[in-house]
């Protein structure tokens, strides 16, 4: 299956921001804003809601902290009771600093995957590129064409030309993007 997609290319981000409030504010969908570094403040403009990356990072490391709990509790006095200079076999204490950085080690692979996984840029997943300048010097908005009419089209492409877009074109990938 193809995608079709009108890509606006712009050399500043000051620009591309004033674009992206110009075509917001004039009711176009935005399906994505691609820049080779940060632009800090374009989620803002763009109207996206706050990650919930951290959620799951607070759920894999309370898997981590239950797991390294339970797995020192019953090392320390059932498996292998070992009296360590006269403290007593369940020494929490002793326990905090190896569950503090199972927590940690736990919630760094588990949001890396969750990161990865859900942003579909796994090993082995190809992706074709709309622009190969867009990873260099230039940004980019994307719009899908997907079930819109051609002056649906042509107000998106005299919105970005206004705008300052400093090239508009119109790109078929084969893969979702």
């Amino acid at each position: 299956m193809a995608y079709n997609y009108i890509l606006g290319l712009f050399r500043d981000e000051e620009i591309l921001m004033d674009s992206i409030k110009k075509i917001r504010s004039e009711g176009i969908g935005i399906h994505d804003v691609i820049t080779p570094f940060p632009v800090h403040g374009l989620e803002k403009v763009m109207g996206l809601k706050p990650s919930r990356l951290h959620i799951a990072g607070f759920f894999y490391g309370l898997f981590g902290t239950t797991f390294a709990f339970s797995f020192i509790t019953w090392v320390f006095t059932s498996n292998w009771p070992l009296n360590f200079g006269g403290k007593p076999f369940f020494s929490f204490p002793a326990f905090i600093p190896i569950m503090f950085e199972f927590t940690v080690l736990c919630s760094a692979i588990g949001m890396t995957l969750t990161y990865c996984i859900r942003n579909g840029i796994y090993p082995g997943k190809l992706r074709e590129t709309l622009d190969p300048r867009l990873t260099d010097d230039m940004f980019g908005i994307v719009f899908n064409t997907h079930k819109k009419s051609s002056s649906e089209l042509e107000r998106i492409k005299n919105v970005l030309s206004e705008t300052g877009a400093v090239e508009i074109k119109e790109r078929e990938l084969k893969r979702t993007y």
